[in-house]
């Protein structure tokens, strides 16, 4: 997992800003699938679009751990209160790397395993 957290470069046409944008709140409604297919269909147009599109991904694929970890924590009587942890983080850290996004910026969430490289 990585400490650092935040916006790293600014980049981007207003297009590649909206699809960066997408990756990152789809992942809330979709989990890593909206992130997998804008990554796949854009990493080669857009180094931008890519590089926010594999960290929404790999955020996204944190949270499924996360999630699943959760569940096994439920037969503890702590799984509930964890997922619902898992939940606000994942809501919070996507919408602040929506914002980035828009904003032209690469946002690098900072709780993630970054499987994808």
């Amino acid at each position: 997992m990585s400490q650092t957290s935040g916006s790293t470069g600014t980049s981007g046409s207003k297009d590649d800003r909206t699809m960066a944008m997408l990756a990152h709140i789809l992942g809330i409604f979709t989990g890593f699938i909206g992130a997998l297919i804008i990554w796949m269909v854009r990493k080669e147009d857009s180094t931008f679009v890519a590089e926010n599109a594999k960290e929404a991904l790999n955020f996204q694929i944190t949270v499924l751990i996360g999630y699943f970890v959760s569940f096994i924590a439920m037969f503890f009587l702590i799984g509930l209160l964890l997922w619902f942890a898992v939940w606000v983080c994942s809501l919070i850290f996507s919408i602040m790397g929506g914002m980035a996004a828009s904003k032209g910026e690469s946002y690098r969430y900072p709780v993630s395993i970054r499987l994808i490289k």
